[in-house]
């Protein structure tokens, strides 16, 4: 399976386009059917059916002509709605990222930092679960609309309480996107790949036994062969992806807390 890339449109088409339902008065033209014609689709319609398809069937399968199928229309009509699979993507791509309910400016949230980051955490391998085919989606160029923003005010503004510099915060929030989602991708990939296959992780690796007994080399692998012998490889790899996942994000958010001054504070009393 190939990666795609967003961002890949012409800007200002794309920011029209993303940005469609919060200016109101600035209709871009993208969205306005030929003259002379009555509209028989509303690009929302477009975008929702793309996501359902990719959803359904994988990224492939939402084309400009398969969405436009499914839409029972012709491909170039689609054309007058979305000018190109580029702008599509990341539409597609910013409507998902914006179903994350991560609470905005001045509505309630959880009150320690630490709770915030969790929830999107949450909500972000949640969203990951619901469209995999995120997980085979480029965002190094993202989509600049109102879902990706929402999320990154989100972290920002968890983390710009807790006494680091502003660049810190920006690192910061960095470093935690980069993370859980990464993570989450790979655990939507995961949970896709068994559902395709209908074969569990374990019983993969159980059909790979043989491995162990025939070709692996105690002597050339000794660290891996201690760790066995001490049973450090967990039950299975659901649980052992769960476990890493969790102590990847705790070890990073301990980090964070220990770069904030009342926790230095508290590290150089100590000493």
């Amino acid at each position: 399976m190939s990666v795609q890339h967003s961002g890949g449109g012409q800007p200002g088409r794309t920011l029209a386009l993303l940005w469609r339902n919060r200016l109101p008065a600035a209709k871009p033209e993208a969205t306005k059917p030929p003259l002379g014609r009555k509209p028989t689709l509303h690009l929302d319609a477009v975008v929702d059916a793309a996501i359902a398809l990719a959803d359904e069937r994988g990224l492939a399968a939402a084309s400009m002509n398969g969405v436009a199928k499914t839409l029972g229309v012709g491909t170039m009509t689609l054309y007058t709605y979305v000018p190109s699979k580029d702008e599509l993507l990341d539409l597609m791509v910013d409507q998902v990222l914006g179903e994350r309910e991560l609470p905005g400016p001045g509505e309630e949230r959880p009150s320690d930092w630490r709770e915030q980051i969790e929830l999107y955490s949450d909500q972000t391998r949640a969203m990951f679960g619901r469209h995999p085919w995120l997980g085979r989606i480029s965002t190094v160029r993202p989509p600049i609309g109102p879902g990706m923003l929402s999320g990154r005010e989100y972290l920002l503004s968890a983390l710009f309480g807790i006494g680091l510099p502003p660049n810190e915060v920006n690192t910061a929030a960095l470093a935690i996107t980069t993370y859980v989602d990464s993570a989450a991708g790979l655990e939507a990939e995961s949970d896709q790949i068994e559902r395709i296959t209908g074969q569990t992780h374990d019983a993969w690796w159980h059909e790979r036994n043989d491995l162990w007994e025939t070709y692996f080399d105690v002597d050339r692998y000794p660290t891996m062969t201690a760790i066995w012998y001490a049973e450090g490889y967990g039950e299975g790899t659901r649980e052992v992806a769960a476990e890493s996942y969790r102590f990847g994000l705790d070890r990073l958010l301990d980090g964070i807390q220990s770069l904030t001054p009342q926790i230095s504070r508290e590290i150089q009393a100590g000493s």
